[in-house]
């Protein structure tokens, strides 16, 4: 097997990146900038290109790469990621040991008040336990996406119109198509702690996102489960904005949504 980094990045000089995040395997990097552009190179036997795009948005910067990828194995992955050696090696012996898998998630380190998720052992993957992870731990097999038409959404993410979740629901559009998705406890790198793009504090406008989110993601359960998402986060969450007051933004999120 093959195996490809598909790599979304802003305002990034492609083979400096390249060389920050120990990037040893082949790789498609796609940069946001002010230009368009693409060049290509060999690096230890392995094949870089890099596309420029004045375009803006997370979600198009990944669907550009995954339009590209042609490596039987592509791993999804940002500009603040560093990788571990040998992450190639161990990405495509966890699809030889598991070949039922069409999808891997994989540890990646993070500091304390961002980790979302820690895997500690192999397991499945389904549709009601999806939404931690984020799409640096995704690692696919690439036919599988292109033959089911999955892609990033373009309403959600850093530039566009809604803050984050476009990972969720890229992992919850695998799952409902079809795809078997499974957790292993390996980790591939580390997260460089950067300011974020999207996350500006536990605001009306994350809480009304996170609405919006929850209706596309959670379907007929998406209120118990805001209801369920706010009880257990409100320590932490709901300091300046009442967990009833954050119900009622989840809710015109979802609205909203609907119309």
């Amino acid at each position: 097997m093959t195996l490809q980094l598909l790599v979304s990045a802003v305002d990034k000089v492609p083979r400096e990146l390249a060389r920050q995040m120990h990037i040893g395997s082949d790789a498609i990097l796609i940069v946001q900038c002010g230009e368009n552009g693409y060049e290509e190179w060999e690096e230890d036997g392995h094949t870089i290109r890099a596309y420029r795009f004045r375009e803006k948005g997370v979600g198009l910067s990944r669907n550009n790469a995954l339009l590209r990828a042609d490596r039987d194995i592509s791993v999804f992955s940002d500009e603040d990621i560093v990788y571990t050696q040998g992450y190639e090696q161990k990405i495509l012996a966890e699809f030889e040991q598991h070949p039922e898998a069409d999808m891997l998630l994989f540890n990646v380190d993070v500091c304390e008040e961002r980790r979302t998720y820690h895997i500690d052992g192999f397991g499945r993957v389904r549709q009601y336990n999806c939404g931690r992870y984020p799409a640096y731990s995704f690692a696919v097999r690439t036919e599988k996406l292109h033959q089911k038409n999955i892609t990033f959404s373009l309403l959600f993410g850093g530039g566009a119109r809604y803050s984050n979740g476009e990972d969720s629901l890229f992992i919850r559009d695998c799952i409902v198509k079809g795809l078997k998705v499974y957790k292993v406890p390996v980790t591939i790198g580390q997260e460089v702690p950067r300011p974020s793009t999207w996350f500006h504090g536990y605001d009306e406008k994350f809480f009304f996102d996170r609405g919006v989110l929850y209706y596309y993601l959670y379907g007929f359960w998406r209120k118990p489960l805001a209801l369920r998402f706010l009880l257990k986060n409100k320590e932490n969450m709901c300091r300046e904005i009442p967990w009833k007051r954050a119900y009622a933004l989840m809710k015109q999120g979802m609205r909203e949504a609907a119309e």
